[in-house]
């Protein structure tokens, strides 16, 4: 007989109301709601021959299965949040039974508690900005060899120059900005920018924020991220949202350890 252990996605409050229609664990099936001493652990079944320590140290070396639990365990936070505040927990929080998940609440209930009170009615708004220094040399119109080697210099010298002044205006736009939208939302996060090699886009990422706001002052939130979207040449802001409150969440798994821990398995 196969055993299985509990993945746990999410901490909320029990609620009245049902989930989206379609929403779906790693199972297949609508994650279950495991109720405790005033606190709802959403939890799916999963074969202990992925998700117990050994095999998942494994896992998580595989990007692609990798890839996979992280969509379903967003999908699931995400349906979560569109009925009431969810608390995410970090990605493969794994218990060995359902009296493990209680035990989850029960460890972490001073930090679920008031995390669920603070976050309640917000959402999280994402904001990037970019840097596009642009093709120096596009393919569909070369330029002129140049008539020297003084020629080619200045040429160069030209490029960097224009490189560096987007470089220096996005900059400018990225402190203005962010200091406009932390007005204008209860916390934010600098996060760490962006490789462009591992998110597939244009440009280099100047500002990677994220700014928590109530859900009612949504829209007012990203008419001001709009107003900037045209602001400088070369440079491009894009907006995200709104999403489930990750970056003022925090993380917790099943023992505050690492994900594949075996003594994390309650």
């Amino acid at each position: 007989m196969n055993e299985s252990l509990w993945y746990v996605y999410a901490v909320v409050r029990p609620f009245d109301g049902v989930l989206p229609e379609g929403v779906s664990g790693l199972d297949g099936e609508p994650p279950r709601l495991i109720v405790h001493d005033g606190l709802c652990a959403a939890a799916s079944p999963v074969p202990a021959g992925d998700f117990d320590a050994a095999p998942l140290r494994a896992h998580l070396e595989d990007l692609d299965w990798l890839a996979a639990t992280a969509r379903a365990h967003q999908a699931v936070v995400a349906a979560l949040s569109s009925v009431t505040c969810a608390i995410p927990l970090r990605l493969a929080t794994v218990c060995r039974d359902t009296s493990g998940v209680r035990r989850l609440l029960d460890s972490g209930r001073a930090s679920f508690v008031p995390a669920l009170e603070r976050l309640d009615g917000r959402v999280e708004w994402g904001v990037k900005v970019y840097a596009e220094a642009g093709d120096p040399e596009p393919a569909a119109a070369p330029r002129a060899k140049p008539a020297s080697g003084r020629d080619y210099l200045r040429r160069r010298l030209g490029q960097r120059q224009a490189r560096e002044d987007t470089w220096r205006q996005a900059g400018a736009l990225s402190r203005g900005l962010h200091q406009e939208l932390s007005g204008h939302a209860e916390a934010e996060r600098l996060h760490r920018p962006q490789n462009a090699r591992v998110s597939g886009q244009p440009g280099e990422n100047v500002l990677n924020a994220a700014y928590l706001v109530p859900r009612e002052r949504s829209a007012e939130f990203v008419a001001l991220v709009e107003q900037h979207r045209s602001r400088v040449e070369g440079v491009r802001v894009e907006v995200t949202g709104p999403w489930p409150p990750y970056s003022f969440a925090g993380t917790v798994d099943a023992d505050g350890g690492g994900a594949g821990d075996s003594d994390g398995i309650r």
